[in-house]
């Protein structure tokens, strides 16, 4: 729900800030007090179209601000989370728009920046706003559908349906491609046919480019080699005074040492280890070149072996464990392809299928619409009778498919809520419906109806009261009342009758300050809100029997 909004230097409000509580709130005030203008800044901060004229005059920047508590709404905050934009541990959401006269806005969710469109999307999650100029939700015909089975508990059969349609369109776009292979095999066989012989041909193996080089720069540096280890083995052993035969010596030396003395027997294990291991290294030189070969015709073969390797890496621009990847790949296609009648028969076959699947499960989705749409409309026409319209008429209308080409991922049925609020008027789209009372009105008898599937927190009503009064007014503000036990309602009225039915009153009023016009809102209690009902029923002059009257209705409906 809406929790705090701070409005500075827009309109006629140079700073303004309200709390807001669960249930059904009311704005009221004079005409032309400025409640529209709490409206128009919530339009504004969800994404509504800005200009530099809604920035009060001598301001640069507007500022709009709105807090809303999120709890108990799981889908919000699953979308919040997707999008990065909730903080680990919290529920709360802090939506902020700053407008400028240049004409750019720059728009924040939970102290990030945000695009436009991103704001806009956000907006119809949190609030549906209903008067004259705005509706932000049940116009489109994805909207009403969603409704329809939300309101008819269909999402089991809908859920069963978009299951059998995704397998059947997973399998139409596997033929696709099976076919479309099929057409292009002999060429793409011949392709994969020659890459595939050229590696094998080449019997890579892996790491063998690594172990070549290697090879190569031993032989290449043959020579040197050569003349290094003979002279480590000349040093070590071969040479007058070598260091195996000073260091036998050495341990000659240190064994009669030890025998005299005994604290230096300990020296004994040092010299008969560095005996051991230099007598490991005079025979691992030794075998290292007696085993040396020097072959000039070998040199040449891995030359050769490197050069093929590398026009291959080169050509395919792969490495040689890519390669060898793509050589696997090759072989596994060409087997496919060997198939692919057989696979088209078979995924034919199952296309036909779920095809009859997909169209057995939407007729029954279609079946159950049809017996929900009967309901939805027989409910909210009762419910515009009380509203005073009872001469106006609400219709589902179901469009369903006649051809299993035509079936779509919600089902086989186009939805529209169509309505006309005078007899021998056609029925039109919500979205042609001309006058912002009667359809507030009848969003406010949807909305009613459907207060149990219906997502959206906060609602806002705007001219709902148009052209009523008496017992129709009370009859929507008990409406607006029992709404308000499952949303967050915000009405702006003219009419005591829907006034005091609200559990929560604010008053909208403008004041001169240093000889400026500026617009205030504040919570009423008690007393004050007693005389602002009073003032509804009594204009201009407000006499005792006016005050009563006004305490008896807040009274009776509280």
């Amino acid at each position: 729900m809406l929790t705090e909004l701070r409005i500075s230097h827009f309109a006629l409000i140079d700073c303004l800030e309200l709390e807001f509580l669960p249930g059904f709130q009311v704005f009221t005030g004079e005409t032309g007090a400025g409640k529209s203008l709490l409206v128009d800044a919530l339009i504004l901060l969800l994404g509504g179209r800005a200009s530099g004229e809604h920035i009060r005059s001598g301001a640069k920047e507007a500022t709009l601000e709105a807090v809303f508590s999120l709890s108990g709404r799981p889908p919000i905050l699953e979308k919040l989370k997707e999008w990065d934009l909730l903080p680990e541990g919290t529920q709360d959401l802090l939506l902020r728009r700053v407008l400028s006269r240049e004409g750019r806005s720059r728009m924040y969710v939970n102290g990030r920046l945000v695009p436009l469109h991103q704001m806009v999307e956000l907006g119809g999650w949190l609030v549906d706003i209903h008067g004259q100029h705005e509706q932000q939700s049940l116009l489109s015909s994805k909207v009403q559908l969603d409704i329809l089975d939300a309101f008819g508990g269909l999402p089991a059969l809908r859920d069963k349906y978009a299951t059998h349609y995704h397998q059947w369109q997973d399998l139409v776009r596997a033929v696709a491609d099976v076919t479309q292979r099929s057409k292009e095999r002999q060429e793409r066989e011949e392709f994969l046919r020659f890459q595939c012989e050229e590696l094998s041909k080449a019997q890579l193996v892996s790491g063998e480019d690594d172990a070549l080089m290697r090879e190569h720069r031993k032989l290449q540096n043959s020579g040197r080699l050569l003349e290094i280890v003979n002279q480590a083995y000349d040093l070590l052993y071969r040479n007058q005074g070598a260091i195996l035969s000073q260091l036998t010596e050495v341990r000659k030396l240190v064994h009669e040492l030890g025998t005299i003395d005994e604290n230096v027997r300990n020296w004994n294990e040092a010299t008969d280890g560095a005996t051991a291991q230099v007598e490991e290294l005079v025979w691992a030189t030794r075998n290292y070149k007696d085993g040396f070969d020097h072959d000039p015709s070998r040199l040449a073969q891995i030359d050769e072996r490197l050069a093929l390797l590398q026009r291959l890496k080169k050509k395919y621009r792969e490495s040689l464990e890519d390669l060898l990847a793509r050589q696997t790949r090759l072989q596994s296609e060409l087997e496919e392809l060997s198939n692919i009648e057989e696979r088209t028969q078979n995924l034919q076959q199952q296309v036909s299928q779920a095809r009859q699947d997909t169209w057995a499960a939407g007729r029954q989705l279609s079946e159950s619409r049809q017996a929900v749409a009967k309901k939805l409309e027989k409910q909210i026409t009762a419910e515009l009778a009380q509203l005073k319209m009872d001469k106006s008429r609400f219709h589902v209308t179901i469009t369903t498919a006649a051809q299993e080409e035509q079936a779509g991922p919600n089902g086989l049925d186009q939805v529209e809520f169509t309505f006309c609020a005078n007899p021998g008027e056609s029925l039109q789209p919500l979205s042609r419906v001309a006058s912002g009372g009667e359809l507030s009105r009848l969003m406010l008898a949807m909305k009613t109806v459907l207060a149990s599937v219906d997502q959206v927190p906060v609602l806002i009503f705007d001219e709902v009261d148009a052209g009523i009064g008496g017992n129709v007014a009370a009859t929507m503000g008990q409406r607006l009342k029992t709404l308000g036990d499952t949303h967050q309602v915000m009405c702006i009225t003219h009419l005591p009758q829907i006034a005091a039915q609200a559990h929560h009153h604010y008053l909208v009023k403008k004041e001169s300050v240093n000889k400026r016009t500026v617009a205030m809102a504040s919570r009423l209690h008690a007393e004050d809100r007693e005389e602002e009902i009073a003032r509804m029923l009594g204009g201009t002059t407000i006499t005792e029997t006016v005050r009563k009257a006004a305490g008896e209705m807040l009274n009776a409906t509280n």
